[in-house]
């Protein structure tokens, strides 16, 4: 069985027995898990992941508008299918996110894959992508809860998931090393993260609903999974961009959405149980597409 589909069946059974364990917790108990993972476990993993490696300036920019590139064509291409969506614009936005958030977890393992001097440039993609993930799916959200521009603008700089992402990507560039023993207690509480919040949406998850695909459901995890990566590697082929890149890029495009859209979902006030079943259908789909896309890369 391929090394990535391996890597997925952890994250279904999670899902799944967060399932089982929906009924021991009230729907506020599972908001309050949420939180949690918002304010605290994400972050740090947001961080440390943001923070492993010092890159090159040559990646930063190729990688870094790279994946920009990707994330925003992924948003343009979700917000033409608004009309399949929710007619309530706060529920289209958490699931519109999806369609150009990336399951961090996945991209540390699924790298593996590629040829060892090109492993460093999937840290780079995560560290400068995370930021523009949140930018974006922040401003949705604000914007559905009818809030000011300007008070948009302070939920975005305020945001615990950008300010996570730009301190790691910031010490990482100035090469600047934290204490052991802070580095530590930070690595503790990312390992919690994906876990935490894969219960949380397996217990949100209308499980019925993930064999039940609707049209808009079907165009988001189209976009991610298929339009995304292939317009990647078109456009990375085009422009001449390196093989390590190239290969990253594309990669990192095809990755199933992130569990951490379910957490701003949630913290947001959108409907976590749609969100949720998104997530699940893009990482059973993740199964089938992700080792496809490695073997046409490799």
């Amino acid at each position: 069985m391929p090394p990535v589909i391996l890597a997925l069946l952890p994250d279904f059974l999670l899902l799944i027995t967060g399932g089982l364990l929906r009924r021991t917790l009230p729907a506020a108990g599972w908001q309050g898990v949420d939180k949690l993972n918002f304010h605290l476990l994400f972050p740090a993993l947001i961080f440390a992941s943001a923070l492993r490696s010092p890159p090159s300036t040559t990646d930063l920019t190729v990688i870094g508008l790279g994946a920009w590139a990707g994330m925003l064509f992924a948003c343009g291409l979700g917000w033409l299918v608004r009309g399949l969506g929710p007619e309530k614009y706060l529920d289209f936005a958490g699931m519109w996110q999806t369609a150009w958030r990336f399951n961090t977890a996945i991209a540390i393992v699924a790298v593996q894959a590629l040829p060892a001097e090109y492993r460093g440039l999937m840290s780079i993609a995560i560290g400068l992508a995370v930021p523009m993930a949140n930018i974006l799916a922040i401003s949705a959200m604000s914007r559905g809860n009818e809030m000011s521009w300007a008070k948009t603008l302070r939920h975005v700089v305020s945001n615990p998931f950008l300010i996570a992402s730009i301190a790691g990507v910031s010490l990482s560039v100035l090469q600047i090393q934290l204490p052991a023993i802070a580095m530590e207690a930070a690595a503790k509480l990312a390992q919690a993260a994906v876990p935490v919040a894969l219960l949380s949406i397996g217990a949100s998850v209308n499980w019925l609903a993930v064999a039940r695909m609707d049209r808009f459901e079907a165009a988001l995890n189209a976009i991610k999974l298929v339009v995304l990566p292939g317009a990647t590697l078109l456009g990375a082929t085009l422009l001449g961009v390196g093989p390590g890149p190239r290969l990253v890029l594309t990669l990192f495009a095809a990755l199933p959405t992130a569990s951490a859209a379910h957490v701003l979902a949630s913290v947001y006030g959108a409907d976590r149980e749609r969100v949720a079943t998104l997530i699940a259908q893009s990482t059973l789909l993740g199964c089938l597409t992700l080792p496809l896309w490695l073997m046409a890369l490799l």
